[in-house]
């Protein structure tokens, strides 16, 4: 639909569609999801009539409002389909804006991305904070969003929630407990970068005692398959378990290249097989250690790294 003068606020309401994306994407771990949400929105917005539209005092705060109570439903929809995964699920990673390349679920290619899809990195996106989000419940995780990470006023977020501005309150308070009790790492530094470019080097090398020196003892790897592609269905706990899989699974796929590639704003590795994306491994740090390794391999959720390391 072409934008003219007749229809000023219609650019408006476009406008908006980035930052609903980076709101759906962070209260539901799954950029097909926020999609979805957001497309759900603005069916909404454009089911309306004319005059409906026309006495909407502020556009984006209906939008934002809509889409965080669409989020608040997916999210409650979610938690029993992900009791039915196969295996651990992850948040879906996300790759720098510059290496963008995914196109849209079941477009059976990669495609370019539109760049009002693109999610804006920072640390609310980082792998550790966004498994965090998923231990919450669907009312703590909108409330704590909306507030602590978009900085939207508590009454504001009690109309989305559904709640009294002091229930909301609590909800964001209760949320921010367990972000500070999980100790997600800091800010991404350069430091992190060469520890990863250390690791991808000794994986490469098969040196079992070069990896376990790079983990932190206590380090523990998920895995996320989706039933989809073989994946361990459990973590694997402890520096020498760990090293001994990633070793394992080189042997098996002779051929494998590793990238040093941004996933969800920090420093993390792509392994591609044939020219095809089959993991995106995002990395919890702690000093000079790995203590985390989440690696997502589920097909579906790696269409934005489809085309990644072509050219």
């Amino acid at each position: 639909m072409s934008i003219t003068p007749s229809e000023p606020e219609l650019s408006a309401v476009v406008g908006e569609r980035r930052q609903l994306i980076n709101l759906a994407y962070r209260l539901l771990g799954s950029v097909a999801e926020a999609e979805d949400a957001v497309q759900e929105t603005y069916a909404r917005w454009y089911a309306m009539s004319r005059p409906q539209q026309q006495a909407v005092e502020s556009p984006g705060a209906w939008l934002t409002t809509v889409a965080g109570r669409v989020c608040l439903d997916m999210l409650g929809s979610a938690r029993a389909r992900r009791e039915r995964y196969v295996g651990a699920w992850i948040p879906e990673p996300v790759p720098d804006r510059t290496e963008w390349t995914g196109g849209r679920a079941g477009a059976g290619r990669a495609e370019p991305a539109d760049p009002a899809d693109r999610i804006t990195l920072d640390e609310s996106v980082s792998m550790a904070f966004l498994v965090v989000l998923e231990s919450m419940t669907p009312a703590e995780r909108v409330a704590f969003v909306l507030h602590d990470v978009f900085r939207y006023p508590f009454a504001e977020v009690a109309a989305i929630v559904g709640r009294s501005p002091a229930a909301c309150r609590q909800l964001a308070s209760s949320a921010r407990r367990r972000v500070s009790a999980a100790r997600a790492p800091g800010a991404p530094t350069a430091g992190q970068a060469g520890l990863v470019r250390d690791f991808k080097e000794a994986w490469e090398a098969r040196d079992i005692a070069a990896l376990v020196e790079l983990l932190d003892p206590g380090a523990t790897m998920t895995a996320d398959g989706g039933g989809l592609v073989g994946a361990v269905l459990r973590p694997v706990e402890g520096a020498e378990r760990i090293a001994q899989y990633l070793i394992h699974i080189a042997g098996k796929a002779p051929g494998l290249t590793l990238l040093e590639r941004t996933v969800n704003g920090r420093p993390g590795l792509v392994a591609q097989h044939a020219g095809v994306t089959v993991t995106v491994a995002a990395f919890g740090v702690a000093g000079e250690r790995v203590t985390r390794i989440w690696a997502v391999r589920n097909p579906e959720k790696l269409r934005a790294w489809s085309a990644d390391g072509e050219g």
